[in-house]
């Protein structure tokens, strides 16, 4: 490692996006595109299995488990109950919950849209959306702990060390644009969130399709700019030099995909000078746009700017980008054990106006279509009060909402039981999200796959989930019938 080490200074010192090592890096475009087929850790574009609908993806990720019956599912029955006793022991994950006395919503649902799908008055920006939204009442996961469930959500398994759902589709994919990361994550400016860096890591997929962070504040990417600057001949010689010592070593460790990973992201940082900076530039936009995404506002900018970001990114051809909560509440924001209602109105106005945002400005610009949107937590809350005005964990049901890349609008598919805490009808697992996301992006969930230890695995782990792509959230799929 210590001359890994060297080499990043190298870099650092001597700038790596001008003269030989850019220029090489782009005249070996070609060469590289020709070999893709053949090489596992190349980002350069892969056909899909199937013409898809949609060719980028946009993952909101909501850490700390919205609440489903207080956002998405209204529960007339729970609201008639209130400090009744459940019928059925819930089953709880912290204490508090012993009572188990039911807890009304304390926020008031109505319909939006043509679609008349239901909202609380909670996210009134999504709401306004409604008839761009494919709503799924009925998901369920295996495990009612934050580590575990966003485990599930973003890898398909509760353990950790499993490659990312956006490694997966970069690895079956690759990317349209050579000049940026093919996985672009954009975290809270503050700190990382529950689930810290294994939320888009590659496991062992190659290195090369592991998420890059990009900063909000500041430089979009660290470490991209030379600390002082040297004669042309002399980052000529030292560049020429490094790749050298590259390829030595790339010889003497010919499987090590860390290794090629690092070399490759050096290449793509040369690159990324000629293009980056001007594209997370937000001074082009209009003023409307930066009002619509809340940047003026100091409650919505931070998630305003990264929701914006995003969109400049998959309009430049970036794979897939993965936008997470602001941490000014914790790093767990929707985690309402208590005093549910000012937990969540302080984390919903931060986020429901950018996420509304994010959905008509891609509409506006003909990307919608083409892209997935995907705003979810990692499971759902109990109907029943946790500290008496708090809601605990729940595995058993949660909501996502899905938006483009051919999914069905205005649609409300599956149900919770009356008091939200099952999921009954048309149920939706992990697994089975994951392989639709996958259909959308024409690829086969059964046939995207990766050897390693010796068995082929893929991001479903489909012979052990059986997961079935849910055609029932696609826009092909048959109207229900009137009457």
């Amino acid at each position: 490692m210590p001359a890994l080490s060297s080499r990043r200074r190298l870099l650092q010192n001597t700038g790596t996006g001008m003269g030989t090592f850019a220029l090489a890096s782009l005249l070996q475009s070609e060469r590289l595109a020709a070999a893709v087929e053949h090489d596992h850790s190349s980002i350069h574009p892969r056909s899909p299995h199937a013409a898809p609908p949609a060719k980028a993806m946009i993952l909101l990720v909501q850490t700390g488990a919205p609440s489903q019956m207080d956002l998405f599912d209204p529960k007339p029955e729970l609201q008639k109950r209130d400090g009744r006793v459940h019928s059925e022991k819930v089953e709880a994950f912290q204490t508090g919950s012993e009572s188990n006395r039911l807890m009304a919503s304390p926020y008031r649902f109505r319909r939006h849209g043509e679609c008349g799908m239901e909202f609380s008055e909670a996210v009134p920006h999504l709401a306004s959306q409604a008839d761009d939204i494919c709503m799924v009442r009925s998901m369920h996961t295996e495990n009612n702990n934050h580590p575990q469930g966003l485990r599930m959500v973003h890898t398909g398994k509760v353990f950790a060390g499993r490659p990312s759902l956006g490694s997966w589709i970069c690895y079956g994919l690759g990317t349209e644009n050579q000049n940026l990361p093919a996985y672009a994550v954009l975290r809270s400016p503050t700190g990382y969130s529950n689930g810290g860096t294994a939320l888009w890591d590659s496991g062992w997929l190659p290195a090369a399709f592991r998420g890059t962070e990009i900063q909000s504040q500041g430089p979009p990417f660290i470490n991209l700019h030379p600390s002082r600057e040297l004669p042309e001949e002399a980052r000529r010689n030292t560049l020429s030099l490094l790749d050298k010592l590259n390829r030595d070593r790339q010889r003497l460790y010919p499987g090590d995909s860390r290794l090629q990973a690092r070399i490759a992201n050096y290449e793509l940082a040369a690159r990324m000078q000629m293009e980056a900076e001007e594209l997370l530039d937000l001074r082009s936009e209009t003023l409307e746009t930066l009002q619509m995404y809340g940047t003026d506002n100091d409650i919505t900018r931070d998630y305003g700017t990264r929701c914006l970001m995003a969109r400049r990114l998959v309009e430049a051809g970036v794979r897939f980008v993965q936008v997470l909560t602001p941490n000014t509440n914790g790093f767990m924001p929707w985690d309402q054990h208590s005093k549910l209602k000012g937990g969540i109105d302080a984390i919903a106005a931060q986020v429901d106006r950018p996420s509304a945002a994010l959905i008509t400005d891609l509409k506006q610009r003909g990307l919608l279509d083409e892209t997935i949107v995907m705003w979810s937590g990692e499971f759902g809350r109990l109907p029943v009060s946790q500290n008496k005005t708090g809601r605990d964990h729940n595995r058993h049901a949660f909501s996502v909402l899905l938006s483009g890349g051919g999914f069905r609008p205005g649609h409300v598919h599956g149900a919770t039981d009356e008091l939200g805490y099952r999921a009954v009808e048309d149920r939706v697992s992990c697994s089975d999200l994951h392989a639709t996301l996958l259909h959308q992006l024409g690829l086969d969930h059964e046939a995207l796959t990766y050897l390693h230890n010796g068995r082929e695995e893929t991001l479903t782990d489909a012979v052990v989930s059986e997961a079935q792509t849910v055609k029932g959230l696609l826009r092909t799929s048959p109207m229900p019938s009137e009457g």
